[in-house]
């Protein structure tokens, strides 16, 4: 915490955050606990971001993120000004972690208990058990590692995590192979292979380009478990809401900004769309940094090409069902694969179009919270993965709609008999209501892509290159995407800001 003289500075210090994401509500949150003074300005009519929520037809979709890990770096922004999370949000542990389908009726759960583990793992030979146990201390490894440094310092680049770690100890992290390579050194189940691959799903990428690092993944699963949030999902949004409101916070929603302006290579403060400018001594975007610099910032294209290592994230099609059956093999978080998942990945990322049999995410919530759809209902979220919007390859509503089919019958054919025709209600998005709603960059969902030729997994920096007292937060910066790492992109903001000041 702040002390003497620097709280002295802060005192002085007006800071606006653009956008009331997960992570501008923690940047807000962790400044506004240090003596800040933050207005935070977001352009829909709620706070959360990509975690959004609608009610519709009897039944409540959470229409963003699903699985809630590492619930520690949430806590943290409530026990460091004395309050308990649980005060303001119930979360409860959900088992199994996700039920994994196959084309040859094979299902195999991911479970937090060994036991229950090991069970479900001998379906796929008497070995698998074995070699998953030594992946996972691999997995560990890794996750140690980058929590030492990483995480807990904010590295922004390779040549600072080479600083930190040293040139030996950075072998550590397995940097001469890709995801996939890594997997296979250890296990030889193509199922299994195909299950802890897809843990990519996290970061939106692909795991035969991402690096091997990815594969701290599940440790960061087993470890930390997986958590629903009591209620829905965006309960966690309206905790960290009340949070800010409680520590001075003034929210503005329905304010967009179109403009961050400048003093030379000072951001000075930001325009609002209906003419209103609010001064400021440090500027914090949660809008995704390549759209910021395009429309906020204006910046020149030698400032735009030297970002194009950042390539957005995939997209996604999404799709929220309302139905009148249930169907009880379905556990609260699903996985049907690909029988070709080379091919799918590639279609997503390599060829920019829409796979012929791509693998499916699909959550029932109502396995952990029946109060979410009417008695007798169920709730179906069903998110392949897809490439984000390319100008040069544009895809039709008529493209979109064709995949939604292709999975649609594909889950029938797994064992959701005649789903389609249980569909009381139904939410459809593509990568163009994405981009719509969140300007996110080309209809990306997770950010910036994770790929070890183009940014060597790293994101954007959380410091503008441009201005010196403009930071970025959220999914296109280190650590990157996701609930927890997106929270923890607005804590170590506040670590920036703060040795920035003192520096």
């Amino acid at each position: 915490m702040a002390t003497g003289l620097l709280m002295q500075q802060i005192n002085n210090k007006n800071v606006v955050v653009i956008g009331a994401g997960l992570g501008g509500l923690s940047a807000a949150i962790s400044l506004a606990s240090e003596g800040f003074s933050v207005e935070l300005v977001e352009k829909n009519d709620k706070v959360g971001g990509k975690l959004n929520i609608m009610s519709k037809d009897g039944f409540t979709f959470d229409l963003g993120p699903s699985i809630l890990t590492m619930p520690h770096i949430f806590e943290a922004l409530f026990s460091r000004v004395g309050k308990n999370m649980a005060d303001y949000v119930g979360i409860e542990k959900v088992e199994p972690h996700w039920r994994n389908f196959f084309e040859d009726g094979t299902t195999i759960d991911l479970c937090a208990d060994a036991d229950a583990q090991r069970r479900e793992l001998n379906k796929l030979g008497p070995d698998t058990a074995a070699e998953f146990e030594r992946f996972m201390a691999y997995s560990r490894k890794l996750g140690k590692e980058t929590e030492a440094g990483y995480f807990a310092k904010g590295l922004d680049s390779f040549g600072e995590l080479l600083k930190f770690y040293g040139p030996l100890r950075s072998l550590n992290f397995d940097v001469f192979r890709n995801m996939d390579q890594g997997v296979r050194r250890f296990i030889s189940n193509p199922k299994l292979v195909d299950i802890l691959n897809y843990f990519i799903k996290y970061v939106g990428s692909s795991p035969y380009d991402a690096p091997a690092l990815m594969n701290l993944m599940p440790y960061i699963q087993y470890e930390y478990g997986l958590w629903y949030v009591k209620g829905g999902m965006y309960g966690l949004a309206q905790a960290m809401e009340k949070l800010a409101l409680e520590l001075g916070v003034n929210i503005r929603l329905n304010s967009e900004v179109l403009e961050i302006q400048h003093d030379g290579a000072r951001a000075s403060g930001v325009a609002l769309q209906h003419g209103e400018v609010l001064a400021a001594d440090i500027v914090v975007s949660n809008m995704e940094v390549i759209p910021a610099m395009q429309k906020l910032l204006h910046s020149p294209a030698a400032a735009l090409k030297k970002m194009q290592r950042f390539e957005p994230s995939c997209s996604g099609l999404v799709l929220h069902l309302g139905i009148d059956t249930i169907y009880p093999q379905l556990a609260h978080h699903n996985f049907f694969y690909s029988d070709h998942p080379r091919e799918h990945f590639d279609a997503v990322f390599k060829s920019h179009c829409l796979s012929d049999d791509p693998t499916i995410y699909l959550v029932a919530p109502c396995k952990t919270d029946p109060s979410q759809a009417p008695a007798g209902h169920e709730i179906i979220k069903i998110l392949p993965h897809i490439p984000h919007i390319d100008p040069a390859k544009p895809l039709t509503a008529d493209d979109y709609w064709a995949l939604r089919e292709r999975v649609l019958l594909k889950l029938e054919r797994m064992g959701l008999t005649d789903l389609r025709k249980h569909i009381v209600t139904e939410e459809y998005w593509t990568p163009l209501d994405i981009q719509a709603k969140y300007y996110s960059n080309l209809g990306s969902i997770y950010g910036v892509v994770a790929d070890r030729w183009k940014n060597l997994g790293f994101k954007a920096p959380q410091r503008s290159g441009e201005l010196r007292n403009l930071y970025f937060v959220g999914g296109s910066v280190n650590p990157g995407g996701g609930m927890p790492m997106v929270t923890l992109s607005g804590q170590l903001a506040r670590d920036k800001i703060l040795a920035d000041m003192q520096a």
